[in-house]
């Protein structure tokens, strides 16, 4: 099956061989000890390493059909973590399809160059707000004097490359073409170009550079120590590049595609091929490979922790908070005058979380993975919180007996032998209720 297509209701996917937590099952201890990381990336090992293990809690899958049992473990919910990403992306993706303009989009990508990744190591926060507002400020500007209008922009930062080097960099995703409200029109731009990447790259590089001196005037940045005049020089003479993608059929593609960029981390699991004592080999770009020592990937992993808090998806023009509910609707109704203006959508009712899991991504808990019986009954599992270790379920379980009916849990026909084991691995009867 194809990475991007949708899977069949009630079939999940398939788990990768290796993860992440496997390395730093190996070699956290010893990362921590020789390279001493700060608090926050000891919270992402640690939230990594534990994610949907006994260690948080969860509950136990009971197939009222066949008998099958699962223990079903809790998520971290650490940003960082590969595994606890993809239904926050759906839920994203859902709500984003709300705003998008029916119209034609671009895809725009700022890099800072290699002399300034340094600067951004030491001061992370502060040099990736300077690349957010000079990415943005470029396009809007060039909006407005290409245009004499206002674009819609989302931006999203990634500071990765494939192998996991430190890149920083936002991919932007632009509308084509923008609102000149005091006219009231919508001004559209041409279907395959946006405006030259040269220009682009000028005006991100004054921009930013503009911005970086006022910060280091003020004391917010430092250059390590070099020569001021000497390092702007070398900034000035350098390319900053700056590349404009193929433009988008369709709003739905639009989102769609931008929620491949939005939620997604230094490197998913099902990249990892192989993990080992002497190295961690996983793919990178064009069916090639890189093979890591176990640290060395931990500490590169380490390097795109965000700052905490530090907003990644950020919204401009059109789509910033004080225009959405003005601008961007009057900007709706000048694009959908050919066809049927779109009714403003109600905030949806908070829905579970398994309803959720199946609108948006096509899983039902309720089907059995074994019979696909649409039977299965959750029964939560204690928290470790509240219990000793020694109660927390095994992580490996198993085969279990058929049920042979009797006692109930959560309202639904369960087998005697399920609640005695209920009783020998928890102390007490699961139960729904």
């Amino acid at each position: 099956m194809h990475d991007h297509a949708p899977r069949p209701v009630g079939v999940a996917q398939e788990r990768p061989s290796h993860e992440v937590a496997d390395v730093v099952r190996l070699s956290g201890e010893a990362f921590r000890e020789t390279h001493r990381p700060s608090g926050e990336a000891l919270r992402v090992l640690r939230d990594v390493e534990v994610c949907r293990t006994p260690a948080l809690g969860g509950h136990l899958d009971v197939c009222q059909a066949c008998g099958a049992e699962r223990p079903s473990y809790n998520s971290c919910r650490n940003r960082h973590c590969p595994k606890c990403q993809a239904l926050r992306q759906a839920r994203w993706v859902a709500e984003r399809e709300r705003r998008i303009l029916p119209t034609h989009h671009f895809h725009v990508v700022f890099t800072l160059p290699a002399p300034l990744r340094a600067v951004a190591m030491r001061h992370r926060r502060r040099v990736f707000d300077l690349l957010f507002a000079s990415a943005a400020g470029t396009l809007l500007d060039l909006g407005q004097d290409r245009l004499g209008a206002q674009l819609a922009v989302t931006a999203v930062l990634h500071t990765w490359k494939r192998d996991l080097g430190w890149h920083p960099h936002v991919h932007c995703i632009v509308s084509g073409g923008g609102l000149d409200a005091a006219r009231g029109r919508w001004v559209a731009s041409k279907k395959k170009f946006l405006f030259p990447v040269l220009v682009l790259g000028e005006v991100f590089r004054g921009k930013f550079l503009e911005a970086l001196g006022a910060a280091i005037d003020r004391g917010e940045i430092d250059v390590g120590g070099a020569d001021r005049e000497r390092f702007f020089r070398a900034l000035w003479a350098v390319r900053w590049v700056v590349y404009a993608k193929q433009p988008f059929g369709d709003a739905g593609h639009v989102i769609r595609y931008l929620g491949r960029y939005t939620h997604r981390v230094g490197i998913s699991n099902a990249r990892i091929e192989r993990v080992a004592g002497d190295g961690v080999t996983f793919r990178t770009k064009a069916g090639a490979r890189v093979t890591l020592a176990p640290e060395e990937f931990l500490r590169r992993f380490l390097l795109h922790v965000l700052p905490p808090g530090f907003t990644k998806i950020r919204h401009y023009g059109l789509l910033a908070a004080g225009n959405v509910n003005g601008r961007l609707e009057r900007a709706r109704a000048l694009l959908s005058t050919a066809t049927a203006p779109t009714p403003a959508t109600a905030t949806p009712a908070p829905q579970a979380w398994t309803e959720v899991l199946l609108a948006l991504a096509g899983v039902d808990v309720a089907v059995c993975r074994q019979c696909h019986a649409r039977a299965v009954v959750r029964c939560p599992l204690p928290s470790p919180r509240k219990r000793p270790t020694d109660r927390i379920l095994p992580a490996a379980i198993p085969a279990r007996e058929p049920r042979v009916g009797g006692e109930r849990c959560g309202g639904g026909e369960l087998g005697v032998s399920v609640i005695e084991r209920g009783r020998r691995w928890f102390g007490f009867c699961p139960s729904m209720s």
